[in-house]
């Protein structure tokens, strides 16, 4: 069985070491590194190249808005994915922006953590309903653009409205019949149309755009 290989980045000792018992009961993860900081979390990155990171957002030296920034720029093949208390807008806003694949309190129960991260692998963005719905309210007080700045087909419009329900490649391809290979080259050609490089950024591009 291949493993998904994880680093947990959080400034309290505690923290990384209950995650790392509750993730490593499971044979299908394995914590691979360790980070104090955002800082360190970046170099670990490029020493382990974790398939996830498990990121806190307010840490010492530098935050994980920052890292997740750093990390999507220079390992983009890694998945960010935040869990934190701290559910105020500009840190929600931030991780999105800057490629995070979801969110997620620190109040999430164990079971639903480790699901998180397999669906996060599997290409889904993980957004609970409060955290979702705080994004949503920010795009509602935006204006949005009249008309989109590419035209998409018809099928490309069908898996934007999947990647928007949050649909894994897996599930798109099932619901359109497509294989996984095929949906992934539509995923690409859709993001080079918009202008776009990860699939948080993406659903919140096509909501706004009224899709």
């Amino acid at each position: 069985m291949s493993q998904i290989t994880v680093l947990l980045a959080d400034d309290q000792t505690i923290i990384r070491d209950g995650l790392r018992a509750l993730l490593e009961t499971n044979p299908d993860i394995q914590v691979v590194a360790e980070a104090r900081n955002g800082l360190e979390a970046y170099e670990q990155t490029g020493i382990h190249h974790p398939q996830v990171v498990l990121m806190d957002i307010r840490m010492p030296q530098m935050g994980g808005v920052e890292a997740t920034r750093l990390i999507k720029q220079d390992f983009p093949d890694t998945a960010v994915l935040v869990l934190t208390t701290f559910d105020d807008d500009d840190s929600i806003l931030g991780a999105i922006a800057h490629g995070a694949s979801g969110y997620l309190l620190k109040d999430i129960n164990g079971a639903k953590l480790v699901e998180a991260i397999r669906d996060t692998v599997r290409g889904s963005v993980i957004l609970p309903g409060n955290i979702a719905a705080k994004i949503t309210r920010h795009i509602d007080k935006r204006v949005r653009p009249e008309t989109p700045p590419a035209v998409f087909t018809q099928r490309e419009q069908d898996i934007i409205r999947l990647l928007i329900q949050g649909k894994s490649n897996q599930e798109i391809a099932q619901t359109l019949f497509l294989t996984v290979g095929t949906v992934k080259n539509y995923i690409s050609q859709i993001y080079s149309k918009a202008g776009i490089t990860d699939r948080a950024n993406a659903i919140l591009y096509f909501k706004d755009l009224g899709f």
